[in-house]
């Protein structure tokens, strides 16, 4: 991915906070893209001690030597000032994690363009990446699109697909993803600054919203079936998790698999000792269906396997594994 002669000469500011974003910032600084700042959200307090965290857009930033702004709001004179200062011809958007107000998107003479981790007009919204994976999806992909005022609904510029493995996890999931987006967005901002590239608007009747993800959809409905919860177990690991309640403790379910072809006339919630030389821990689904728990964690506890809780619990079967609250 080497520099791209015909239109290095424009100024891109770029704005992004995750580890998502952090593929596309390196492959604009490799391209000698003139980069005068890269914005992106204030340290946040992690940790036991609670100690302020750079963003990793922050810390490979300046890794690369490029100056770093952290506005609390860009919805001040001061945010606008910043901006106007730094004379972007054109905003690159990768997960900032915040809107864009009017003026910013009218600042730079090409606009803004968001990498949006999904197929718009699918998954609109901050979590694309954890809702397709929870809902099943067979394919995904990353688009660029030039923002507007609107959650995610400007007009596409162009898109780049690829399959959803039915086993992978959503973080091996993102990476790809981001790497898709890394040649995506070279042909993008080539395209947009040499005016060989127009936007084609979203079929709005198509959207669908991927929100933000909240504790409360880490908890299990042992109603729906196996493959269902396996889907949403990998999708929002580790946040928000995915949980039940075992015997009155929250019981967090960390990895499971689908038990092929095997059944259960008991009510879903069911827990399932599996018997013989491949003893398993399992649970009733939607549909008689069963997963099995591959490796689990109770409070105050270290992870452990579904045989070393079926062990030390002694777990013979029968009981009901509870919606968490």
């Amino acid at each position: 991915m080497g520099a791209i002669t015909t239109t290095a000469a424009i100024r891109i500011v770029f704005a992004g906070t995750s580890s998502f974003a952090v593929p596309i910032l390196q492959t604009l600084v490799e391209a000698s893209y003139p980069i005068p700042g890269v914005v992106t959200q204030p340290d946040k307090p992690a940790g036991r001690g609670q100690v302020l965290q750079p963003t990793p857009v922050k810390s490979r930033a300046l890794e690369l030597g490029v100056p770093v702004f952290q506005p609390a709001t860009l919805k001040s004179d001061e945010a606008r000032r910043l901006f106007e200062s730094l004379a972007p011809d054109l905003l690159v958007v990768v997960a900032y994690g915040k809107l864009l107000p009017s003026w910013l998107l009218e600042l730079p003479r090409y606009g803004a363009v968001n990498l949006h981790a999904s197929l718009l007009p699918r998954y609109r919204g901050a979590a694309p990446i954890q809702w397709a994976m929870a809902s099943g999806d067979s394919e995904t992909g990353v688009c660029a699109m030039k923002l507007d005022k609107g959650l995610d609904t400007g007009p596409v510029y162009a898109c780049e697909r690829t399959s959803i493995d039915p086993d992978e996890s959503v973080q091996q999931l993102s990476d790809r993803l981001a790497q898709l987006g890394r040649g995506l967005i070279l042909r993008s901002v080539e395209g947009i600054a040499g005016g060989t590239l127009n936007p084609i608007p979203q079929e709005a009747s198509r959207a669908t919203l991927a929100p933000i993800l909240t504790k409360q959809d880490g908890n299990i409905d042992w109603n729906l079936p196996a493959r269902a919860i396996y889907n949403r177990i990998r999708a929002f690991h580790p946040w928000p998790g995915a949980r039940t309640v075992f015997r009155d403790a929250i019981c967090r379910i960390l990895k499971a698999r689908v038990r092929e072809g095997e059944t259960s006339a008991a009510q879903p919630g069911t827990l399932v000792a599996g018997a013989g030389a491949k003893r398993f821990l399992a649970v009733t689904c939607g549909g008689g269906t069963l997963l099995e728990l591959l490796e689990v964690q109770l409070p105050n506890r270290k992870p452990q396997t579904g045989l070393d809780l079926m062990n030390g619990f002694r777990i013979a079967g029968g009981e009901i594994l509870r919606h968490a609250e």
